[in-house]
């Protein structure tokens, strides 16, 4: 349960003090203050790890566990390299497509882990919405700056 929360906090300290660069940029409307990401970070790869035990722990499924690995550890690499991508190199457009591809792994994830467990599926779609949201985010951030 630990491993996104450590994948998270790895990506957090490469991406160092460059967070500040959010505040500095031109934002969208409904583009939240700093504060909350951390937050909601933690809370969402806490579900991530929640999803990976249940999925880990499931003796009777009828899906693929190496896809759901796969598709986990994909997302997750994924996750990792965005943020370096967008606060440290702040290379808008490059990091929205890591998001676009990040976004069809959390949906292939989300479809091999409910082969396996419906409730590790399901835990991911707050996972989901709020890519879609930060999709909207980065996008509108790139035609902005």
């Amino acid at each position: 349960m630990l491993i996104p929360l450590i994948v998270g906090g790895a990506s957090a300290l490469v991406t160092g003090g460059n967070m500040d660069v959010y505040s500095r940029i031109n934002r969208p409307p409904l583009s939240p203050p700093g504060i909350v990401f951390p937050i909601v970070w933690t809370i969402l790869f806490t579900l991530m790890g929640i999803s990976l035990y249940l999925v880990w722990n499931k003796e009777n499924y009828s899906g693929s566990k190496a896809g759901a690995y796969f598709w986990f550890f994909a997302q997750l690499f994924l996750n990792f390299i965005w943020s370096p991508i967008f606060f440290g190199a702040q290379q808008y457009l490059a990091a929205f497509i890591v998001l676009v591809l990040l976004w069809l792994c959390i949906i292939a994830m989300i479809i091999s882990f409910y082969k396996i467990s419906k409730p590790a599926a399901i835990l991911q779609i707050p996972y989901l919405i709020w890519v879609t949201f930060a999709g909207y985010l980065n996008l509108a951030i790139y035609i902005l700056n």
